[in-house]
């Protein structure tokens, strides 16, 4: 044989790395405009060396020590060194203090979309440190005073040490026990007062568990315990604040999880752990609901990462694999897949951004206070459920080759769920946007006039009967209708202001006119429009 002669094309294609997440992303470079802190994480997380940081935490898990070599108990969680990498690059994009530091929600949930995209489990410590900030400013002020350096940091530290004066710190959440679970007034952890006080706040042993007690190696949780006055909030730090001994917080175990391998999750005993009264005694439920509200939004944006993440996966390799004669992408059942999934994600896209505005503006608007109480429950039902369907049907774009461990896909599918599950339920949700349409009244009403004229005549039709559905008197078995109708029609809304009116038919057709239970089953008329849009050629 002729040396000369032509080698067969190599019909393989690899996965997608070092993806500048900011420069591909047309929409979101429209939507955010100049925003330097999220094209800056994102060209960090482009180096060669960042993909393998997230492959390596997540196949190399958290490994619980509970006694050192001479039998003390240390109940210390090890890490991969890339889980640290990821921490200190999300802690050094100033995300997680920008909202209260003069920077703003849109700023923040850009750079955990990005970040979110490459690796999601370092999202968790992120967004409970973030949702901590609020609620310990507003409910133990000398408390915040004294730690505010640490939380607002920009540093990482890996060591386990005390809480120091300025040393950063990472705030987890404990909330639910084995015997209640979503329903925290089962809550059976004790807590005494110890007569003393510490900036500003009481003193509090605690004795009890937490089944779910996430992120056990942060500097400090916020816990549920129950006092005479009912379940209360504390701060619980994992050493004792004098810095003398570990805190009595005893690791039982790590729970073994379908996905967010490379976060630890535990169960915990309080055994004497000194924790400071959050807030009022008795009103430990509506102040960690409150925290909870941050960590909803961050699960709508961390399954929009997913969905990006996937999409543009399964994009790459329509675009670059042959099969029967010419691309995937040029296949006019396989454009209206991918068409379709770039509809979802680009709906969650604007929908993330409407509530990190909603946030940025609560303060000072009723009515965009009665969207983040509202919207915020109804979109993490929809998009954090849209997100698994999503991610299968990327994962399924690439056959076997997404269905392996080697690849990306089948860590983001195994991801998908925790969103759904964490912070409450679909039904748990689905209970909240019923409450909280029903408290905001007014300020509601007038949201949902100002979308109205977004929206086409039978769609308004639609709002109407939202409307009158919110305030029916046995409205709870529909709930989950509602909140889906409610996410919805706020995605069309979204779509019309801020995509091509191509887009905006294409879904308003498929999502709400002609709605099908399979990604691909509404026919499309723009896909290749959808396409190219996503993610351009």
């Amino acid at each position: 044989m002729s040396g000369s002669a032509e080698q067969p094309q190599d019909p393989l294609v690899d996965e997608w790395s070092g993806i500048d997440r900011w420069a591909t992303d047309p929409v979101l470079r429209d939507r955010l405009g100049a925003s330097s802190a999220v094209a800056a994480h994102a060209a960090l997380l482009a180096r060669p060396e960042a993909e393998g940081w997230a492959e390596q935490a997540n196949a190399r898990p958290p490994e619980w020590r509970a006694l050192d070599a001479r039998g003390r108990r240390i109940d210390r969680v090890d890490f991969h060194p890339h889980w640290h990498r990821l921490l200190a690059a999300l802690r050094g994009s100033g995300a997680l203090s920008a909202p209260f530091t003069g920077g703003s929600w849109r700023d923040a949930v850009g750079v955990f979309y990005v970040h979110g995209q490459l690796e999601a489990g370092s999202l968790c410590p992120g967004t409970m440190t973030q949702a901590a900030i609020p609620v310990l400013a507003r409910h133990a002020p000398g408390v915040f005073a004294a730690l505010r350096d640490g939380l607002l940091s920009r540093e990482h530290e890996a060591d386990d040490a005390p809480i120091a004066p300025g040393r950063p710190l990472w705030v987890g959440m404990g909330m639910t026990e084995k015997q209640g679970g979503s329903d925290l007034r089962a809550c059976v952890s004790r807590a005494q007062p110890l007569g003393q006080g510490l900036h500003g706040a009481e003193v509090h042993q605690l004795e009890g568990h937490k089944w779910f007690f996430s992120a056990p190696m942060s500097d400090a949780h916020l816990v549920l315990a129950r006092t005479d006055d009912g379940p209360s909030c504390f701060l619980v730090p994992r050493w004792r604040w004098d810095g003398s001994a570990l805190n009595g917080v005893r690791i039982q175990r790590l729970k073994d999880k379908l996905g967010n391998r490379s976060n630890s999750s535990s169960e915990v005993e309080f055994h004497g752990s000194e924790g400071l009264l959050v807030g009022e005694a008795g009103r430990g439920i509506a102040i960690l609901v409150e925290m909870a509200g941050t960590t909803r939004l961050q699960c709508v944006v961390g399954s929009a990462a997913l969905m990006r993440a996937g999409l543009v996966q399964a994009l790459h390799w329509a675009r670059h694999r042959r099969a029967f004669g010419r691309r995937l992408v040029e296949q006019p059942l396989m454009q209206q897949v991918l068409a379709d999934l770039a509809l979802d994600s680009e709906a969650a896209l604007h929908l993330m951004l409407r509530l990190a505005d909603a946030f940025d503006r609560a303060d000072a608007d009723p009515v965009e206070r009665a969207w983040q109480r509202v919207l915020t429950p109804a979109a993490k039902l929809w998009v954090c459920k849209r997100a698994v369907t999503h991610t299968a049907e990327a994962m399924e774009v690439l056959g076997g080759n997404g269905y392996v461990e080697t690849g990306t896909l089948a860590r983001l599918y195994r991801e998908a769920p925790v969103n759904s599950i964490w912070e409450g339920s679909g039904n748990v949700m689905a209970l909240d946007v019923l409450r909280a349409a029903q408290r905001e009244g007014e300020a509601l009403q007038a949201g949902f006039d100002a979308i109205a004229p977004c929206l086409d005549a039978p769609e308004r039709a639609r709002l109407q009967a939202l409307r009158d559905g919110l305030r029916a008197a046995e409205a709870e078995p529909r709930a989950r209708h509602w909140a889906a109708e409610l996410t919805l029609l706020a995605q069309a809304a979204l779509l019309r202001q801020h995509a091509p009116a191509t887009m905006a038919d294409d879904f308003t057709t498929a999502r709400l006119r002609a709605p099908a239970w399979m990604p691909g089953a509404s026919p499309l008329a723009h896909a290749e429009a959808h396409l190219q849009r996503a993610l351009p050629a």
